[in-house]
């Protein structure tokens, strides 16, 4: 009702990237320390060139626990949370603006937990000016 598809033009700008992604077969020391993954968000919000705000995080014990940990950036956010019993993290960076990385953000965590494959999604959202 009144809702048209988005037509695609010259009127579109990117206004930020989204960078997410499944990791398997982590290093399970890597994904079940917290203090080790407050430190990798750090360092990745640091080495993609992003401006960190706060960093939470949250561990959920026992052996099906995992840890949740979530930066909060001036140019949006960056995540990771784990689950043990499964050997499993997913990573997402968000990033609005222009100077900043996510790519480079999502291929630092990637090296600090150690997966033995992973998949890898590249978004850009778009604004649309009327």
């Amino acid at each position: 009702m009144g809702q048209k598809p988005l037509q695609v033009g010259r009127k579109e700008k990117v206004i930020g990237k989204h960078v997410y992604g499944n990791l398997y077969e982590c290093d399970i020391n890597a994904i079940s320390n917290e203090e080790y993954l407050k430190e990798t968000v750090i360092n990745a919000a640091k080495i993609a060139k992003m401006h960190l705000i706060d960093v939470h995080s949250w561990s959920f014990e026992g052996p099906k626990g995992g840890i949740s940990v979530i930066a909060l950036i001036s140019e949006s956010h960056i995540s990771i949370h784990s689950w043990k019993e499964y050997n499993y993290a997913s990573v997402d960076v968000y990033t609005c603006g222009y100077k900043s990385k996510p790519l480079k953000a999502f291929k630092y965590i990637v090296e600090r937990l150690k997966p033995k494959k992973y998949s890898i999604h590249k978004v850009k959202r778009i604004g649309y000016r009327l």
